[in-house]
């Protein structure tokens, strides 16, 4: 049977302040989506609420905007995946291997209290599979507990956007909390790489996550060679 990836994405256009776009950094899916394709992993989208997805605007522009994410832009066929994504309750966690978290800003409004989501990333990982984020992603660990009350990321190797990187980016005003202190406070042993946006990804036995939009792919060959 083929090994199969669940990517998770946002349904969340914008900041607090509508005024502010955001949405899915596109590189973030389309880096893993190609490792994982290459090695013909069958792949599935889902998002907490189901349906559309909006893109991040500056995902878009150079340097992000490179060719698996050009590629993918002006494919019909793949955009319409970022249409139709499936929800949490249309998911059954036994038919996937692994979870893949991507980021961008907007997945801080809606990862963390999506309890779909923690169901399947609680049941994926307590069944030996691989659980994975990139960048915000980890947003999406923040909460999920495992079956016996603790939470996944308590005494765990976890990295993910730095506070620095989120400064550097001039977003830090704009963001509805330290996702790297909110780490920290959850337990998680936070790592961080020497130097802001270059690669950086922590493997942690079966939990892989990896520190900014740099890192997708380093994160999805460590996923791929745990699978």
């Amino acid at each position: 049977m083929a090994t199969r990836i669940l990517n998770v994405v946002t349904n969340v256009g914008h900041y607090d302040d509508p005024s502010h776009p955001t949405g899915l950094w596109l590189s973030e899916l389309t880096h893993a989506w190609q490792v994982f394709d290459d090695r013909g992993f069958e792949q599935t989208i889902v998002s907490p609420r189901g349906g559309h997805v909006p893109l991040e605007p500056r995902s878009l522009k150079f340097p992000n905007y490179d060719k698996t994410a050009k590629t993918w832009h002006a494919d019909p066929a793949r955009m319409q995946l970022l249409e139709t994504t499936a929800s949490p309750d249309e998911i059954d966690s036994a038919n996937y291997d692994a979870i893949y978290f991507t980021g961008g800003h907007a997945v801080m409004y809606d990862f963390p209290e999506s309890e779909g989501l923690q169901r399947i990333t609680r049941e994926i990982f307590e069944r030996g599979g691989v659980v994975s984020s990139v960048c915000h992603g980890y947003c999406g660990l923040l909460n999920t507990t495992l079956s016996d009350g603790t939470l996944l990321v308590a005494g765990r190797k976890v990295t993910g956007f730095a506070w620095q990187e989120e400064v550097l980016a001039r977003v830090n005003k704009l963001v509805p909390y330290n996702a790297e202190a909110e780490m920290k406070k959850r337990g998680a042993l936070y790592e961080k790489g020497r130097l802001p946006f270059v690669s950086y990804a922590v493997v942690d036995g079966n939990l892989v996550t990896g520190q900014n939009p740099g890192s997708a792919k380093e994160t999805a060959l460590k996923v791929a060679a745990l699978l």
